[in-house]
């Protein structure tokens, strides 16, 4: 960012795509690299895996919450946005509910209608999903599991 106009990219091993035009109804649970060019409705994460990307294009919309660890987003979620690790919000992106986050980057133009959530430390996936599984648990039950 300062000092230099390279920005270093990793090599993202896209493994589900969901094309422009394809419309999906139901949950979506993926390993390695998703990317959503079309509409997903249902949530859409990362299942078991450290290393997983999602990216939703430009086109790209999902009426649901979506949970990896790594999440790029120039399209449209209407859900919550839960990035263990980084989310990148490109100058289209639009999220209609929450951003947990550990890492942000965030382009000027891109929108949030809900709050920025930092989480200090990465959250295992596998928690955040137990604490949704479980509204009614209190936080040190999910604590004692660990």
């Amino acid at each position: 960012m300062f000092g230099s106009d390279k920005k270093r990219r990793e090599t993202i091993n896209i493994q589900t795509l969901i094309g422009g035009g394809t419309r999906v109804q139901g949950d979506i649970d993926f390993a390695g690299g998703c990317h959503v060019d079309g509409e997903v409705i249902g949530n859409v994460r990362a299942a078991g895996s450290d290393t997983a990307t999602l990216c939703i294009s430009e086109g790209g919309r999902v009426e649901g919450s979506v949970s990896a660890p790594r999440v790029v987003l120039n399209g449209t979620v209407h859900g919550d946005v839960h990035a263990g690790e980084r989310v990148e919000l490109g100058a289209t992106a639009r999220v209609v509910g929450n951003v947990h986050y550990r890492l942000i980057e965030m382009a000027i133009g891109a929108e949030v209608n809900g709050k920025l959530v930092h989480q200090a430390e990465a959250q295992s996936l596998l928690e955040h999903d137990a604490r949704e599984a479980l509204p009614a648990a209190e936080p040190s039950t999910l604590r004692g599991a660990e």
